[in-house]
């Protein structure tokens, strides 16, 4: 089954094409277009450079489309992206400003473009719906408990990939399989080893996640991709009360404190330099004093978010770090893990060092009982494998007495 995952945002848009059957998924494209004003040109380009590079031979051999949706209003989970779905993300449109209105028009768009192939969105928070309601709500009234106002999370499907991976790596298969399976089969009863791990991913957009035996405890992330860590220009955790005073003080309209909060704080806020790590990092290493600061501050932001993790899942067995961040920046990782050899984690200098540009492997020492390991994203892999199972069930529950395979 030929399964297209459509990456989109306010002004890119990036593809993977996979090739999906019981045995496994097989990557056959990938590409993408900045600077996008609009998808369905895009899609067009794409669908011509598929067929011209032979990876189909009509667009027709596309059954599927998965979009990796953010957040939507009253909804989660793997669920087909039809107009419930539409609803759903414009229904929080406001809160995801960059991410639920593009998702909204690439849908539309690919439903006028492959109107054969099957849509279907996997939401973001759906990684965090076991999640115990203690750790998912806020202590606000009820009222705004009742119109959606709660933890929701965000980099599920990253998450996800990490608590899949990093069980094939530490040598769990019975727990990778099961994790692969999560969404079909929900979490279950594990008999096997707990395996604890704290998954950093990294990137423009950055989030801590608590994953025990292949289920999220927690993250970082809360209402909205505002939350939690900096980001690369969105503020990260903030004090509520800040903002009516901040709007006061500095005669500023709500409108104008979101738009500050939303594009121009978090790493650009502090580092004053750019939003771009590369260039934070090469201001600070040239004695950029505000540079300096914004990478401390994320380190710190980091480290906070795991070791409450650590201390709520009684320890951890791995520390996992995915993203462009968490893949790329050795320094990064070093600072994060330092002074945890009490807990059994030291990491080894020059695997730290020689582990970049989407190479996996570990960072820690041979005799750490705490493991650290690099783990490059592929959430396009997620959400390819959980649209091929939605679709077989589907197809399972047509046919009475076959076998639904996953």
């Amino acid at each position: 089954m030929k399964i297209l995952i459509a990456n989109l945002g306010s002004t890119s848009f990036k593809y993977r094409l996979f090739d999906l059957d019981e045995a496994g998924a097989t990557l056959l494209a990938e590409g993408g277009f900045e600077r996008v004003e609009e998808f369905t040109p895009c899609i067009e380009s794409m669908l011509e450079t598929l067929q011209n590079d032979g990876h189909v031979a009509a667009k027709e051999e596309i059954e599927a489309v998965g979009f990796k949706t953010v957040l939507g209003r009253g909804l989660s989970g793997c669920v087909e992206a039809d107009d419930r779905v539409l609803e759903a993300l414009h229904g929080f449109d406001d809160v995801a400003p960059a991410h639920n209105p593009a998702y909204a028009e690439g849908i539309r768009c690919f439903r006028d473009a492959l109107p054969q192939a099957r849509r279907v969105a996997l939401f973001e928070t759906a990684f965090y719906q076991w999640v115990e309601p203690a750790a998912r709500e806020y202590a606000v009234p009820r009222s705004w408990r009742d119109i959606g106002i709660r933890r929701y999370g965000f980099h599920g499907a990253s998450h996800k990939y990490v608590a899949e991976r990093s069980a094939e790596l530490l040598s769990e298969e019975a727990l990778a399989e099961r994790t692969r399976r999560l969404y079909v089969d929900g979490p279950g009863h594990w008999t096997g080893r707990s395996l604890r791990v704290i998954s950093c991913h990294l990137g423009g957009s950055s989030s801590v996640a608590s994953i025990k035996d292949g289920v999220a405890m927690g993250v970082s992330m809360g209402f909205s991709p505002q939350s939690g860590l900096p980001q690369n220009n969105r503020v990260g955790d903030l004090d509520a009360m800040a903002v009516p005073y901040a709007c006061k003080a500095l005669g500023l309209s709500v409108e104008e404190a979101e738009k500050q909060l939303a594009s121009q704080s978090g790493l650009l806020g502090l580092s004053e330099v750019s939003n771009d790590i590369r260039d934070i990092r090469k201001a600070a290493a040239s004695g950029d004093g505000k540079a300096q600061f914004a990478l401390d501050f994320l380190v710190d932001s980091i480290r906070h978010w795991a070791g409450s993790f650590f201390f709520k899942m009684g320890g951890a067995d791995a520390i996992c770090f995915t993203a462009g961040i968490g893949e790329n920046h050795p320094e990064i990782r070093a600072k994060v893990c330092a002074g945890l050899e009490s807990f059994g984690l030291r990491i080894d200098n020059e695997r730290n060092a020689s582990l970049r540009s989407g190479r996996e492997g570990y960072i820690s020492t041979d005799d750490s009982t705490f493991k650290a390991l690099v783990i490059p994203a592929n959430e396009e892999l997620v959400v390819a494998r959980e649209v091929y199972r939605k679709l077989r069930r589907q197809e399972g529950a047509k046919a009475p007495g076959a076998p639904i395979r996953n």
